[in-house]
């Protein structure tokens, strides 16, 4: 199953396909005993997909059978051991890919020209992803982050490990002589080299960077870094050989803090542009803004949600969920439009938009 949302792949995801191009979304969950049910409605909900594909009457029989093989397959390589919370199929005549979503999803079956890939926009700006580079002398290692995990990842050349003649890195720690280890000209070379490394992969997949490592190690970066010198510095040891948990408990407390930080950034830009009266608040008055383009900076509660309808063309109004004009994620639709117009996206904790009903923008003009 596929995680990473890079820009390349979005663009690839959106370009058209051949109709018909099926999404299948479903909500997914994490633990017992609700995840008991998730295999029975993947199936029903792939089952709804054929259904559909089976009574259109613009698909071909040999289009039909390739798109319903396409749903098998990827039906056989979803891992709902290891389910999030919202999984996105997207099947098309001769391929097909399985999203897991750190992110609720609504249950849909959409067959179009395009795949839906709003739900995976506003997944991937409320996750936010990182990277933890962790060095030591003799070890560089690269993590993914995530939400709620880190996981290795092997991009870039990485991990980066040194091999010479009489260097022991991990006893020269014991020793109490990591100040001097890092004197040595071969590891200060060595630390350049995976500077520039990150660097090639910081201008492939742009997320903010964490630099893990003794102090002495990120006092080097300091004087002959580029890309690392400007990161987070970390100060931990023993992470470029360390495992996936140890790596997410040292960064937890630091993304906390971060996260408290932003969220009051935020609160702050808000209430400026409420006294300059560029501010936008609730679904209608959003959504107008975001359609013009003229969202700046858009602020959302991590899971707020709501179905609305248009009402006469002009303004949108709650609606009941499965109501047959109801749009059912029109949150994330609001999100998709803001980033395709240059806006920075946040998410904040429940209840911090409780004047807002949920949902605010910093305008533009």
């Amino acid at each position: 199953m596929e995680h990473e949302l890079s820009p390349s792949t979005l663009s690839e995801l959106r370009r058209p396909r051949p109709y018909p191009a099926v999404s299948v979304l479903t909500p997914t969950h994490r633990r017992e005993p609700d995840n008991a049910q998730d295999p029975v409605r993947l199936r029903n909900v792939v089952a709804e997909a054929k259904k559909q594909l089976e009574a259109d009457p613009s698909v071909t029989r040999e289009r039909r059978s390739d798109v319903v093989r396409q749903l098998d397959q990827a039906l056989m390589e979803v891992d709902l051991a290891h389910a999030e919370d919202g999984l996105v199929i997207f099947a098309a005549p001769g391929e097909h890919q399985v999203w897991s979503l750190a992110r609720s999803v609504p249950e849909r079956v959409v067959l179009s020209d395009t795949f839906l890939t709003r739900n995976l926009v506003s997944a991937h700006a409320a996750e936010r992803p990182f990277w933890v580079l962790s060095v030591s002398a003799d070890r560089v290692t690269l993590w993914n982050g995530g939400i709620d995990r880190v996981t290795e990842d092997h991009g870039g050349g990485f991990p980066m490990t040194r091999s010479t003649p009489n260097f022991d890195a991990e006893r020269l720690e014991r020793i109490g002589d990591v100040p001097s280890t890092f004197r040595d000209e071969d590891t200060r070379h060595f630390l350049r080299e995976a500077d520039a490394a990150m660097g090639m992969v910081l201008r492939e997949q742009p997320r903010r960077l964490y630099v893990t490592g003794e102090q002495a190690a990120l006092s080097v970066l300091d004087e002959v870094g580029g890309v690392t010198k400007e990161a987070v510095h970390v100060p931990h040891g023993g992470l470029a050989h360390g495992t996936p948990e140890a790596v997410w408990q040292a960064m937890r407390p630091v993304l906390d803090a971060e996260a408290r930080r932003d969220t009051e950034a935020v609160a702050r830009e808000l209430e400026t542009a409420r006294g300059r009266r560029s501010f936008a608040a609730g679904v209608d008055e959003v959504w107008h803004s975001a359609r013009e383009g003229r969202v700046r900076l858009l602020a959302v509660e991590e899971n707020f949600r709501m179905t609305v309808r248009d009402a006469l063309g002009e303004h949108l109004v709650p609606a009941e969920s499965g109501d047959l004009d109801a749009r059912e994620d029109i949150v994330d639709e609001i999100v998709e439009q803001c980033l395709e117009t240059g806006a920075e996206v946040r998410f904040v904790p429940d209840g911090a938009l409780l004047d807002a009903q949920g949902i605010a923008g910093v305008l533009r003009y």
